[in-house]
């Protein structure tokens, strides 16, 4: 058991180290907070002054930030239920005993490891090019017109790119769920006669619920500031079909140079993410202490 002595030079240690990580965050959250009550635009820095709650009242009466919430909601929810499912079929498959088994896990678990960016610009260009990509001369081949992704289907097709780099993680968390399970359980299981369907229900799948919370929750803290995707392909658009409230936020601080209405946004979005993730929490963070 700890001594009073030793547990005071414990946080005495560990100060220095929280109070730089208060510091580190504390302060461009402070900073955001106060742009976002005053005038400040880069194009005209001679108009300055106060303006309260002006910026907010923009955001709250814009439709596209209304539609940048939906969108961001549903690229939220895309992902998470396309990496979920897909994540647990590709645990279940590259942890089957076959040949090459080591070079078929990297291979699955090798997009997590590409830049954003990169493969965004990557299914952009090489797949989804309506002259020049892959699904456009399958299509020529076969006598269809080359479907328009990114222009016809572009939420969609930012959520299958999201999708794609975020399946490993999942996979991964998936498979280290796989292989803590019991095989003496799965073995009495199949002896009493239960089938391969029942032991996925009964066994497996109450056996990943924790794994499956930790996916759920970590992939929506950070799918709520995608932004390199949708910036390499889309730029928002058509017009705002593909803007999210990160995009959104970006377009008033680099384009219209509004850092004050940008500010007002970033504020929005943090306590949006702390809703969100708390409402997580509370209805799945009982997974967690099973």
């Amino acid at each position: 058991m700890a001594t009073q002595s030793s547990r005071i030079a414990a946080r005495l240690m560990v100060a220095p180290s929280v109070i730089l990580l208060f510091v580190w965050m504390i302060v461009p959250l402070a900073l955001t907070l106060w742009y976002s009550f005053r005038i400040y635009r880069l194009l005209s820095p001679e108009r300055s002054g106060w303006a309260g709650f002006q910026h907010y009242a923009w955001f709250l009466n814009s439709p596209d930030f209304w539609l940048a919430i939906s969108n961001t909601l549903l690229l939220v929810g895309g992902v998470l239920a396309i990496t979920v499912i897909l994540g647990i079929l590709v645990a279940l498959l590259i942890d089957q005993p076959v040949w090459g088994q080591g070079p078929l896990r990297i291979l699955v678990i090798s997009p997590f490891f590409v830049m954003p960016p990169v493969a965004a610009s990557i299914w952009e260009n090489l797949f989804m090019h309506p002259q020049n990509g892959m699904f456009a001369s399958f299509a020529q081949g076969l006598g269809f017109q080359p479907i328009l992704f990114l222009e016809s289907y572009p939420m969609s097709s930012v959520i299958f790119i999201v999708s794609w780099e975020w399946l490993p993680f999942a996979a991964l968390i998936f498979l280290t769920a796989l292989q803590s399970l019991s095989s003496e359980q799965m073995e009495a299981a199949e002896m009493d006669g239960a089938g391969a369907m029942s032991r996925f229900r009964y066994i497996v799948m109450p056996h990943m619920t924790r794994s499956i919370t930790v996916v759920i929750l970590i992939q929506t803290i950070f799918l709520l500031g995608i932004f390199g995707e949708i910036y390499t392909t889309t730029q928002g658009g058509p017009g705002s079909a593909s803007t999210t409230l990160p995009y959104m936020i970006f377009k008033q601080a680099v384009i219209a140079k509004d850092i004050g209405r940008a500010a007002a946004g970033g504020i929005i979005a943090v306590i949006l993410a702390n809703i969100v993730a708390f409402f997580l929490m509370r209805s799945m963070g009982k997974n967690l202490d099973a």
